[in-house]
């Protein structure tokens, strides 16, 4: 799941800037600036992803949710490539691609929910780990490498359709384990007005003659 998805991105991103010149008509700078942003946009919105998975969604509903996002992204940047269509699109695509890699921290703590803090569990999490990141290492490379020679040697449909396809296979990897997860949600707040709004209800009843308690104090 995790090589599937560093494939895809390094495959989109490695080769970018020629994207940006040779098929959108771009100057050398101007690309470059573009990628420059494209690329610190995509270092922040982890941290929009880690907000969500340790407040609302928990670390499963945020990465599905993320990676269809991915999905969309590479979707529409394929179909861009394809069909020559506006800039506009394919920036459009780009940002999605953006917002639904941002999983590497949410991904990590996922797996390691995955395993229990006896000694046998320790071992399985570091083994885990290495190939997490091994994982990731493979994905730059691969993506870094094989795919922009063939961007470059059959052209930017295919070279962007297998990203596209990957980020599908990353979805479907992920959701095939479902039922074998390990989820924790985010624990639920009671809203303190309810507390004291009981407590002073009581503390009335014993002034009727009831069982007495004081209001907590706010």
């Amino acid at each position: 799941n995790t090589c599937f998805q560093y494939t895809a991105y390094f495959g989109l991103s490695t080769n970018l800037v020629n994207y940006l010149k040779v098929e959108l008509h771009a100057d050398s700078k101007s690309a470059a600036n573009s990628v420059t942003n494209w690329v610190g946009t995509s270092a922040i919105t982890p941290l929009a992803a880690a907000f969500l998975a340790d407040s609302f969604l928990g670390r499963y509903w945020t990465i599905t949710l993320f990676l269809v996002i991915s999905v969309a992204g590479y979707g529409v940047v394929t179909a861009s490539a394809s069909a020559a269509l506006q800039s506009a699109v394919f920036y459009a695509g780009l940002y999605l691609i953006a917002l639904g890699g941002a999983l590497q921290p949410v991904m990590a703590s996922f797996g390691a929910d995955q395993f229990g803090d006896d000694e046998s569990e320790r071992g399985r999490k570091s083994s885990f780990f290495n190939w997490f990141y091994f994982s990731i290492n493979v994905g730059c490379l691969i993506g870094g490498t094989v795919l922009v020679w063939v961007q470059t040697t059959h052209g930017w449909r295919l070279g962007y359709g297998i990203p596209a396809l990957l980020s599908v296979l990353a979805v479907a990897l992920f959701l095939a384990g479902t039922r074998e997860y390990r989820r924790h949600q985010p624990p639920r707040r009671e809203p303190a007005h309810q507390d004291r709004t009981g407590g002073c209800r009581r503390s009335q009843e014993g002034r009727r003659g009831g069982p007495r308690r004081r209001c907590a104090a706010p």
